[in-house]
Formats: structure tokens, C-alpha cells, sequence
């Protein structure tokens, strides 16, 4: 049962009391879709900061599509593969 959760990439929109997020999709999946979000307890207890504008990771369950939790926040300078939501590696330099 915890093992169907939907992995999408998304950019936070606006920020509103108690850790809930506004949170535009990226994915190809459901380009466009806004949704709420609320921040996972991982990155409660280690106090990640999420501020508007911050491309993230979203969790969403299949029973409930306008709801979700943020998992993972991106570096800015990170580059993501929005269909697998994986950060590319920078090609090294030989």
C-alpha cells in the first residue's frame, strides 16, 4: 500500500502558513496541474527551507490528485530528467 505513491517534479508557487505549498507541476504527466502540498517529515526534522520559486519532488497518492507532500528540494543549479524526476550528473571533465 505505501508503495503507490506518484513521483512528479514541480516548482513551488506560493507558500502559505503551517509548511502547505502551492506547488505547479513540471512533469509530463500532469503538466501544468496545481496542487497543494505539504512538507514530508524528513525535511521537517532536518529543517530544509522551501521558499517560492524552488523546483521540488512531490509524492501523490492515486485515491487523492489535488493533494501532495514534498519529499526532495533540488539545488538550483541541479539539472533534472522531469519524466523520472532523477538529477543528471554534470559530465566530468577529463
Amino acid at each position: 500500500m505505501a508503495k503507490d505513491v506518484i513521483e512528479l517534479v514541480g516548482v513551488v508557487e506560493e507558500s502559505f502558513p503551517n509548511t502547505t505549498f502551492n506547488v505547479k507541476i513540471l512533469s509530463p504527466q500532469a503538466k501544468d496541474h496545481s496542487i497543494l502540498c505539504t512538507l514530508a517529515g524528513r525535511m521537517r526534522v532536518h529543517r530544509v527551507r522551501i521558499l517560492p520559486g524552488d523546483r521540488v519532488k512531490v509524492e501523490m497518492t492515486p485515491y487523492d490528485l489535488e493533494k501532495g507532500r514534498i519529499c526532495y528540494r533540488y539545488r538550483s543549479d541541479q539539472q533534472i530528467d522531469l519524466e523520472t524526476g532523477e538529477a543528471l550528473r554534470p559530465p566530468t571533465q577529463a
